[in-house]
């Protein structure tokens, strides 16, 4: 199974990430819309506390450009795949952890994305 460069480490779909679209809009008012409710959604969600401007041009997780959004700059997920050096945490021999358990409850499509990469290693 060829894994798509814009899958993240975690599982997450970078091209569907309401952040990664923000970033490909061209249209200025539409992408500070889009800001202002991937900031709301986040907020809502996640229990923190962001404001519009506070959502940054991100490229996707495996970007090597520095344009990524700081939660996934942060991310101890991707921190530790980097360390590793997987390829996305399905190619870890301790799939899944602790962190993906945790990280799965609030996005279980992530798990799915990665037990089907899984499936082919």
């Amino acid at each position: 199974m060829e894994i798509n460069k814009l899958t993240a480490y975690c599982g997450l779909r970078c091209d569907s990430c309401p952040i990664y679209l923000a970033t490909r809009e061209t249209n200025p008012e539409k992408q500070t819309k889009m800001r202002v409710q991937i900031a709301q959604t986040i907020n809502d969600r996640y229990h923190m506390i962001l404001k519009p401007e506070d959502i940054t041009a991100c490229d996707g997780c495996m970007t090597k450009s520095g344009r990524l959004y700081p939660g996934c700059s942060q991310c101890e997920i991707r921190k530790c795949a980097q360390k590793k050096e997987c390829i996305t945490c399905a190619h870890c021999p301790e799939y899944p952890c602790d962190h993906l358990q945790k990280f799965f409850i609030t996005e279980p499509s992530a798990k799915s994305h990665l037990d089907e990469i899984k499936k082919y290693l």
